[in-house]
């Protein structure tokens, strides 16, 4: 590729500077929106949620919004941080300054919050004053200047050596997960990629002997404290390890999701004696567990739930149904929400188990008494399985209700929505990542008119503008698992993350796709198999709709 597009003046003077009056006039703009939202939504003072389900194109336009804006305040805290350290370069400049151009453009203009929705400021009730007042200075500056054809096409030239040096751009870590970073990237490469298409294709559970090198390497104690033998490294040590597995193959990456969410529920509201048993070995990976939560029919409704568990001596006996449990069949240990009493038909009805089980094989997959289940079959996702789960008197030691009271279930659940919700993010940032290599390697190789198709500048601007999203969405999420190692409450951060890496992740694929032309359809191309996967994080642990809805909620309240 050639640099005869570039202009002497591409970097806007002032960048930061500029970013930071830009980020002021946006945050104007969302003070807005929220006061013209709340007025839609607010009866005397509390959210009125009729009105907020009746008024949800709004409602989720302004979590849009409001998600954009944090992603351009975390952009700008990169910066700043990089600039510091003498490491701003033309390339990090160039990502800042496209990420302002566009984002401010659809603040502006109107915000896809999906393929078939575009949210704009009027939608929200916006007047045309606070509109036009948006519209000058620095963002009317970045707007025109900040993400045209000359920049995506510079920033293609700087990221062209990427899927050999995996340089697109400084991930402002410190030297501890740099080095960690790299240490599971070596692992994708020689045990992940070269294996993971095979997994998906013949639609196989990822080998043990990966799980065991995974637990080895520390993945299910990652954030365990040491007292219980993990490595308590933190949420945002967690981003880099999941992004960097999922960046091979998302099943990799979500491995360690059941232990995530396990560990956290009962470190949280385990008792004493829980704690001291089970978390030394999910922290070892001696015992996989997996998480029961969904029934048929009730998706994200969970107050809902019908399963019920009836307290019988020392032992409580389990029955009724499940449904998209990941990885049922292979693990030790379900973390089980079912209700224990049967006149509370709402959240508080509902208790937590850590119930055990017998690890299955592939001819009895599930040999516990009062048990079955059976595969549903997925596109993408495969490398665990997912499964529907009957239960008919299965017995559940009563020593294991977690934190040993009844009608703690929901809480204790909600309590690790934000973990989970943080790990599934940097899930997909590294599935968006995948993608991006992938379509970057195949334009570099394809020959068509004689040339690479990385030379088309609507290709090369393709994946110019993966590499600027990838650092958004990935910035943001270092963001969610900063505040929660700082033990804030952060589920307004960990809902956007989750919110925009996940549509970061499809685009990235659905493009990749597109610049592998027909041989993108084949199965025998990554690409493929990556689109599948990339498709189910806009669904699973919240979809989109639900995340905006708990963002608007967390706003409008005043939780930021």
């Amino acid at each position: 590729m050639t640099d005869s597009l570039i202009l002497d003046d591409l970097i806007i003077d002032d960048l930061i500077p500029t970013c930071a009056e830009a980020l002021e006039k946006a945050d104007g703009l969302m003070a807005a929106t929220r006061t013209a939202v709340a007025a839609r939504v607010m009866r005397e003072g509390r959210i009125s949620a009729s009105a907020l389900e009746a008024d949800q194109f709004a409602t989720h336009g302004f979590a849009w919004m409001a998600t954009y804006v944090e992603g351009l305040r975390e952009m700008l805290g990169w910066a700043r941080r990089l600039e510091e350290a003498g490491k701003f370069h033309e390339l990090e400049q160039l990502l800042l300054q496209a990420a302002y151009g566009e984002y401010l453009a659809q603040l502006y203009g109107g915000i896809a919050i999906s393929q078939v929705e575009i949210v704009r400021p009027r939608d929200m009730g916006v007047d045309t004053k606070a509109v036009h007042e948006f519209f000058k200075g620095a963002v009317k500056t970045l707007i025109y200047g900040g993400n045209h054809n000359a920049v995506r096409m510079r920033i293609a030239v700087l990221i062209e050596d990427g899927t050999e040096t995996g340089h697109y751009g400084d991930l402002g870590l410190d030297e501890t997960l740099e080095m960690v970073r790299e240490q599971f990237r070596r692992f994708v490469v020689d045990q992940v990629e070269p294996h993971c298409h095979e997994w998906h294709l013949k639609d196989e559970l990822i080998p043990m002997e990966v799980v065991r090198q995974m637990a080895e390497m520390g993945v299910f104690g990652l954030t365990i404290p040491e007292e219980f033998g993990g490595l308590d490294m933190g949420k945002t040590a967690m981003c880099v390890v999941t992004e960097e597995l999922s960046r091979g193959y998302i099943g990799v990456g979500s491995l360690g999701t059941r232990s995530e969410i396990a560990a956290e529920l009962i470190r949280l509201g385990g008792t004493d004696d829980q704690k001291q048993k089970w978390l030394p070995l999910i922290a070892s990976g001696e015992i996989l567990p997996t998480a029961v939560f969904t029934e048929p029919n009730t998706g994200s409704d969970l107050a809902s739930l019908r399963t019920r568990a009836v307290r019988d001596g020392d032992l409580y006996k389990v029955t009724g149904n499940k449904t998209w449990i990941t990885h049922a069949a292979r693990t030790d240990v379900m973390t089980l929400l079912a209700r224990t009493d049967p006149n509370e038909k709402g959240y508080r009805g509902l208790s937590m188990f850590l119930a055990e089980k017998p690890r299955g094989t592939d001819e009895n997959p599930f040999p516990a008494e009062g048990m079955t289940g059976g595969e549903i079959h997925v596109l993408g996702y495969r490398g665990m399985k997912e499964y529907e789960l009957g239960f008919d008197g299965f017995e559940v030691k009563a020593e294991n209700l977690l934190g040993q009271v009844e009608g703690q279930g929901f809480k204790q659940l909600m309590a690790t929505f934000e973990s989970a919700r943080i790990q599934t993010a940097a899930r997909a940032v590294g599935v968006a990542q995948n993608a991006m290599e992938l379509g970057q390697r195949y334009a570099k190789d394809r020959i068509q008119f004689g040339k690479p198709i990385y030379s088309f500048p609507r290709v090369a601007g393709k994946i110019a503008w993966m590499a600027v999203e990838t650092m958004v969405a990935r910035q943001i999420a270092y963001f969610a698992g900063r505040q929660k190692d700082s033990d804030r409450r952060c589920d307004i951060e960990a809902g956007m993350a989750k919110l925009l890496a996940a549509r970061v992740a499809w685009s990235n694929a659905d493009n990749a796709l597109q610049v592998h032309g027909g041989n993108g359809y084949a199965q025998e191309y990554p690409i493929s198999r990556v689109l599948c996967d990339a498709r189910i994080l806009n669904i699973f642990e919240g979809a989109a709709e639900i995340q905006a809805q708990v963002i608007t909620r967390g706003l409008l309240s005043g939780r930021n």
